[in-house]
């Protein structure tokens, strides 16, 4: 893992230069000096908090865009790396491909029921959707009172702030896509 100061230099000067800002400017804007400002881009200085806020009010930017690693432009997941979460005595399994972040407002999964296997889920928080896409077998799923089949191809999209139940009804292995969207 890189020094965070060498994370802050390359965020500063990314930023500065996505703004198309000269050092004056930057320096006019945050209160700090030019000087300071250009040892912070080299990874020459390690600044103070202090002076970390002042240069994210400054641009008008969070304090956590300018110390926390970029994220890479692609990210691949390899499913042999993923940990699934496994219930009904290991019928039904969720691999979290791109788990909940705060400055995403969606998870996606991808789950496996076996023949027979459910999930019974509590209420989300007011709000929640999900976004299911079955790519294989059958999905019975029950909201409140409703009952919905989903078949291979299909999907649906529901919310998911009242209990629910997902269960395989078909012969064979169910898999399918779940993205979960939360409310701000």
């Amino acid at each position: 893992m890189e020094e965070i100061h060498q994370i802050l230099a390359k965020n500063l000067k990314g930023i500065r230069e996505r703004k198309k800002l000269s050092l004056e400017k930057v320096s006019e804007l945050t209160g700090v000096s030019k000087t300071m400002i250009g040892q912070i881009e080299r990874g020459e200085s390690s600044p103070t908090l202090t002076t970390i806020w002042k240069i994210a009010n400054g641009l008008k930017t969070s304090f956590t865009s300018l110390i926390n690693e970029p994220q890479p432009q692609a990210k691949v997941v390899f499913r042999h790396e993923i940990q699934p979460l496994i219930e009904d005595n290991g019928k039904y399994k969720v691999y979290p491909y791109f788990p909940f972040q705060e400055n995403r407002r969606f998870e996606i999964y991808t789950v496996e029921i076996e023949e027979n296997g459910f999930l019974q889920a509590e209420a989300h928080q007011e709000g929640t959707e999900e976004f299911i896409t079955v790519y294989d077998g059958i999905l019975t799923l029950y909201v409140n009172d409703l009952k919905y089949t989903i078949k291979t191809g299909d999907s649906i999209r529901f919310k998911a702030d009242r209990a629910h139940t997902y269960q395989n009804t078909g012969n064979s292995i169910t898999r399918l896509s779940m993205t979960i969207y939360y409310p701000s």
